[in-house]
């Protein structure tokens, strides 16, 4: 770039940060995620490192951001509530350790603590002789907002010092700083009553957090499940610390809520080695954090490092990489699925979020799209969490011009033409028509895949390849495909034809709980199945029976019941059937031998990916021991089996705190040191 369009760029770029500093701290209403304002912060920071002669007192780079409104009194902090410099990668945590070390004496060895970074509304909190006298907000770091009528609303915030009276006698001054958050189950029953009142859902749980705090109405704020977490002391009269830890330690027996899962590590290698393992448990927290902090922990040393601009030389944030970033909605695709069931998918201008470049995002249903009123052409936040398939959060109300457009579910199935349905009282709308090619695509995809009769050979392509020849047009005509046929076909090898020939015969025998999960039954999947053919010992069986017998099996309800019946009298399902018993389809019975009764009266659900079994393995493995599977959380389950990324399961046990555990519990449960190895009768 030329010296003339650095200075515009420049200038350029703290337009945008003061309008988005403004929207993000003062409306609490920001259009952008956080990880594209410090991108923008960045590119400014790195002009103005390299051409300092663009630096302008009004600057962000210059100031601590500001969240004051004119609606509150404004309070004066005892000292400045700094922020903290950040670090994207380990190498950048060396080199801040590096240069903090170079301002010490020769020698010196330091140790740290490691605290999740919480992603909340900083507080700042006075108590004199044990009392709460005032709240303020951060504001812009010297003065705050006076927000306590509502901080003495939130119930983890106590309100007299110690709180127990075991606790260490009352300093006679104490300002402590903290963050004000929604836990995660907490936030989402704040939307089930949005929900149910008809009104929109909050988007952000930050941002919701805020703008509860800063409520004229304290009752309002009352009425908000907030939580308060305290991690530092900015001010304290009549007692001395010596180190960060012995700080949080105090703070805790004086009755504060500290910040959840600290820990003191005496390298900053040992804290490097626990980073992938917050990286990875970072869904399964009840509270939301986007990086952790990590401290010196000497309070000493912390006093002779000192701060540079606005950020302690003591202290970095490590951040993670965003999971949240807003983008714009170009448009909108109907995907039918195996059971008809339409999904809306949303095209995207492409974003970087969570690793990836993401161009699509799940929109779960026409319903939800309503509920939330995305349009087409809206900025909308997107979430990518671990390896879950990007979803959309809600749109960016603030940034819409009047150019964006409803999104309406389509009246014809966009496959087969036939007229789109919604049932009576559901949520999703449907293809109706079973031999629509996309649905039989699916319903092929499926059945043939891993989890079902895993006929090896048969992946999606080769699928679509079988289905464009004309060679299956449904799941039966697998089982009469032909040598001669297939090795007409390009990219088919005799020794690929012979292989794939291989798998199918050997598809012909699988356990007969297997092939009713692949039969696609909705509702109906590998916890349900074994369920079933333990009461029903053949396809025949189950075929003929009844709402009522089908109700009786624990764990099924009357709708999934008749929805078992309905798919078994469907004259297209029934061909189907007919069709591979007389190509010799012959799926086996099986019976489980009891290992032992250690998990004898308990009911597990599982969630996630496990590290060394699958899902099946883990449950065969269960209900060996005499333990039980169910598909859903209920008051009734005894632990959540959990692995990586998992599920709205996982939140649910926590709202109704149930026991989570990981595979290497359940094996110590059950004392088992391998696999299980399942065997048939």
């Amino acid at each position: 770039m030329t010296e003339n369009s650095l200075f515009q760029r420049a200038n350029e770029l703290r337009e945008q940060l003061a309008h988005h500093l403004y929207r993000y701290h003062v409306l609490s209403d920001p259009i952008i995620s956080d990880a594209e304002y410090d991108r923008l912060f960045d590119e400014l920071v790195a002009i103005e490192n390299s051409h300092p002669e663009l630096i302008t007192p009004d600057s962000p780079t210059q100031r601590a951001g500001s969240d004051l409104s004119e609606d509150f009194p404004k309070v004066q902090h005892p000292a400045p509530i700094l922020s903290l410099s950040k670090a994207l990668t380990i190498e950048e945590l060396m080199a801040w350790e590096e240069r903090t070390l170079k301002m010490l004496p020769s020698g010196t060895t330091l140790e740290y603590t490691l605290e999740p970074k919480l992603d909340g509304l900083t507080i700042v909190i006075t108590y004199e002789n044990g009392v709460l006298v005032r709240a303020a907000t951060r504001g812009n770091a010297i003065i705050g907002d006076d927000v306590t009528a509502n901080v003495r609303t939130i119930r983890t915030v106590p309100l007299r010092i110690p709180v127990s009276p075991d606790g260490p006698p009352a300093p006679e001054k104490l300002v402590v700083r903290g963050e004000i958050m929604f836990h995660k189950s907490d936030f989402e029953q704040l939307n089930e009553k949005q929900h149910e009142s008809g009104l929109p859902p909050y988007i952000n749980a930050r941002n919701t957090a805020s703008g509860t705090l800063k409520q004229k109405d304290s009752r309002i704020t009352a009425n908000r499940p907030l939580t308060a977490y305290l991690y530092g002391i900015v001010e304290l009269r009549g007692k001395t610390l010596h180190t960060q830890w012995e700080m949080l330690t105090y703070l805790r027996d004086l009755g504060f809520r500290i910040a959840p899962d600290a820990a003191l590590y005496p390298t900053l290698s040992d804290i490097i080695q626990q980073i992938p393992t917050w990286e990875t448990r970072r869904n399964q927290l009840e509270y939301e954090i986007d990086g952790l902090v990590i401290k010196v922990n000497d309070l000493a040393v912390v006093r002779e490092l000192g701060v540079v601009g606005k950020d302690p030389r003591s202290a970095i944030a490590y951040k993670f990489a965003a999971q949240e970033v807003t983008t714009r909605v170009l448009g909108v695709t109907p995907n039918v699925g195996r059971t008809g069931k339409l999904t809306p998918t949303a095209q995207l201008e492409p974003v970087f979020v969570a690793g990836v470049t993401v161009v699509n995002a799940t929109m779960h249903n026409y319903k939800f799209i309503q509920a939330l009123d995305v349009r087409l052409g809206d900025r909308v936040i997107i979430k990518r969490s671990g390896d879950v398939i990007p979803y959309v959060i809600g749109p960016v109300i603030s940034a819409r011009d009047g150019s964006e457009t409803p999104i309406l579910p389509p009246e014809r199935c966009p496959f087969c033409d036939t007229p789109i349905i919604q049932p009576e009282s559901a949520v999703d709308h449907f293809c109706p028509n079973p031999e629509c090619p996309e649905r039989v695509l699916r319903s092929i995809e499926f059945f043939v895949s891993r989890g079902a009769m895993d006929i090896e050979g048969m992946g999606p392509q080769t699928v679509k390849i079988l289905i464009d020849k004309g060679f299956i047009k449904d799941e039966a005509d697998i089982f009469y495909l032909k040598s001669e046929s297939l090795l007409e076909l390009e990219g088919f090898a005799e020794k690929k034809v012979e292989n794939l020939l291989a798998s199918i015969e050997k598809a012909k025998s699988r356990p007969l709980a297997r092939f009713i999960a692949a039969l696609g039954i909705d509702g109906v999947g590998n916890t349900v199945s074994p369920a079933l053919t333990a009461r029903f010992n053949s396809v025949a069986a189950l075929s003929e029976a009844s709402v009522e017998q089908i109700d009786d099996i624990n764990g099924i309800g009357k709708v999934l019941a008749q929805n078992i019946v309905d798919w078994f009298k469907d004259d297209h399902h029934q061909t189907i059937l007919n069709k591979m018993r007389e190509a010799g389809v012959d799926p086996q019975s099986e019976q489980r031998i009891a290992i032992g009764d250690s998990l004898a009266g308990l009911t597990f659900v599982l969630t996630g990916t496990l590290p060394t079994m699958t899902r099946e393995e883990a449950g065969e493995l269960i209900q060996a021991h005499g333990g039980k599977v169910s598909s859903s959380v209920t008051k009734k389950t005894s632990y959540v089996l959990v692995g990586d990324s998992p599920g709205s399961k996982a939140e649910k046990a926590q709202t109704l705190d149930i026991p989570m555990i990981g595979e290497d519990d359940l094996r110590q449960m059950v004392n088992e040191n391998s696999a299980p190895q399942p065997r048939l009768l």
